[in-house]
C-alpha cells in the first residue's frame, strides 16, 4: 500500500487554492502505472516521491501526461513530507526533478491542518512579441479591451498584461478557444491597484498583482493556482513594484496567492500556505506493470 495525501496548495482553507495529490513510493513505479493513479485521482497534478541514493526524487502527471515542471504539488509535497515525519520544519533540502534540484523549506506551524512552506523554482526571461491576432480579438470580446503588451518564454508560456480595470476574475474561460502555443499554457495578468476594493491578502500582505492560467494542451482547462507561472512572470512585477519581493493573487474559481522573491538569478522563492484535506493508502494489486529503471534518465541531480 502507498501513502498519499491530498493537499489544497496556496489556500488558507478547505475548497479553495490548487487540488495536489502526493503519493510516496517505496521504489519507482512504471510511468504507465504511475500514470494511471494521477488519472485516478484526477488532481490538477499528482506528485510522486521516493528516495533515491539519500535524495527525495519528485515527478508531477496531470490527469492526461506527465509535466516538466510544477508549482504547487512541489509545495504540496513538501507539507506532505512534513506531515509523514520525514522532514523537519526549517530543515532545507532539494527535491531532485527533470527541471532540476528544487529547494524546499518548511515553516513552523501550529497545530491544525494548515501549514506554510516556501519552495524555490526556476524563471526564465519574458521574451517580448507579436499578439496573435485571434488571440488579441478573443481577449478584446472577453475583456472588452485589447491586451497591452505579450510575451513568450522559454518554458512554453505565453503572457498577456491587461489593462487594470479589466475583470479578468470574472472573464469566461478561454480554454476552449486556445490554438497551438498558447494551448500549452497561457497566463494572462494585470495589476491590482493599492486602492482596489477587497484587494485580495496573502500572508498578511495586499496582492500587487493577479493572472489566470489556461492550459488545455496540458489537460488543464484553467489552473487555479500555479507557481510556476508566477515565478516566471514575479520578475516582471518586481521591476514594476521596484521591490525583491512581489505578492501573487490568481483569481480563478478556487483562489489562492503566494509572496514571490528573488533569490537567485534565475530562481523564485515562493512562500505559500497550504490544507491538509485528505489522507489514506492507495492499494495496487493485480497484472499492472510496476517495474521501472531505478533511475529516469537525464535527471539533473544536484
Amino acid at each position: 500500500m502507498l501513502q498519499v495525501l491530498l493537499v489544497e496548495a496556496f489556500a488558507d482553507g478547505p475548497c479553495r487554492g490548487n487540488g495536489a495529490a502526493v503519493v510516496r513510493l517505496e521504489h519507482p513505479l512504471a510511468d504507465s502505472t504511475l500514470q494511471g493513479l494521477a488519472t485516478s485521482l484526477n488532481q490538477s497534478e499528482t506528485a510522486f516521491l521516493w528516495r533515491h541514493d539519500g535524495r527525495w526524487m519528485l515527478r508531477w502527471f496531470t490527469p492526461s501526461r506527465e509535466v516538466p515542471l510544477c508549482g504547487h504539488a512541489t509545495l504540496a509535497a513538501c507539507v506532505a513530507l512534513g506531515h509523514w515525519g520525514l522532514l523537519e520544519p526549517l530543515e532545507p533540502i532539494p527535491l531532485v526533478s527533470r527541471s532540476g534540484p528544487l529547494p524546499v523549506q518548511l515553516h513552523p506551524t501550529a497545530a491544525g491542518q494548515l501549514t506554510t512552506a516556501q519552495i524555490e523554482l526556476p524563471t526564465e526571461e519574458l521574451q517580448a512579441g507579436d499578439c496573435p491576432i485571434y488571440l488579441e480579438r478573443l481577449l478584446l470580446d472577453a475583456l472588452g479591451s485589447p491586451p497591452q503588451t505579450f510575451w513568450r518564454s522559454k518554458l512554453g508560456y505565453a503572457v498577456v498584461l491587461v489593462a487594470p480595470s479589466c475583470q479578468i476574475d470574472t472573464m469566461t474561460t478561454l480554454a476552449s478557444q486556445l490554438e497551438d502555443q498558447e494551448a500549452q499554457g497561457l497566463v494572462v495578468m494585470q495589476a491590482v491597484g493599492a486602492d482596489a476594493e477587497q484587494c485580495p491578502m496573502v500572508l498578511g500582505r495586499r496582492a500587487d498583482y493577479q493572472l489566470r492560467f489556461f492550459a488545455p494542451g496540458l489537460g488543464i482547462p484553467e489552473d487555479p493556482v500555479t507557481g510556476s507561472a508566477h515565478a516566471l512572470v514575479a520578475p516582471y512585477w518586481m521591476q514594476i513594484c521596484s521591490r525583491s519581493d512581489v505578492v501573487g493573487w490568481q483569481c480563478s474559481p478556487r483562489p489562492g496567492g503566494m509572496v514571490c522573491k528573488r533569490v537567485e538569478g534565475d530562481r523564485i522563492q515562493i512562500t505559500g500556505s497550504a490544507y491538509r484535506l485528505l489522507e489514506g493508502t492507495i492499494n495496487l494489486e493485480g497484472t499492472i506493470n510496476l517495474d521501472a529503471p531505478p533511475r529516469p534518465m537525464g535527471w539533473r541531480l544536484p
